[in-house]
């Protein structure tokens, strides 16, 4: 199959519940009352964080930053009126690390929002989208002999 092609197909599980699978073929609940899986609002923030953050980790660990965790919260706020789109999406990025550079960062950030994320990319005609980013030290190990 076509890698460009995605599919998806949402079986019926009762009430607003559904179980999805993708290309992938792992099971997805999702559910319309947020109550026995996700809803599908909430999947379109959780791809804008899985999409933006693999891209930035990746070009860090290009650029051989030294990350021990890393954190991408992503917060949407949505239309009062129906249909109730994202108006505003904010990407908050968690570098946790040894001698970061912050200038290896914004350039990440910079390359995930503008070339390389496809949900950024869709998204960006339909809400606003900001960010930002910490850098946490970590102290060094200390090897004692």
């Amino acid at each position: 199959m076509n890698r460009d092609i995605k599919q998806t197909l949402a079986v019926w599980q009762g009430g607003l519940q559904f179980e999805a699978r993708a290309n992938s073929n792992i099971p997805v609940r999702i559910d319309g009352d947020s109550k026995n899986g996700v809803g599908p609002m909430e999947m379109i923030l959780m791809g804008l964080a899985g999409c933006t953050g693999g891209d930035v980790i990746e070009i860090l660990r290009k650029k051989r930053q030294t990350v021990s965790q890393f954190e991408v919260r992503v917060t949407g706020h949505r239309a009062e009126e129906h249909p109730r789109k994202y108006t505003d999406i904010e990407v908050v990025y968690t570098i946790t690390g040894q001698n970061v550079d912050p200038a290896a960062v914004e350039r990440a950030i910079e390359l995930s929002e503008n070339k390389y994320c496809s949900v950024s990319a869709t998204l960006k005609g339909v809400a606003t989208i900001t960010s930002r980013y910490e850098i946490r030290e970590t102290e060094p190990e200390v090897v004692l002999a």
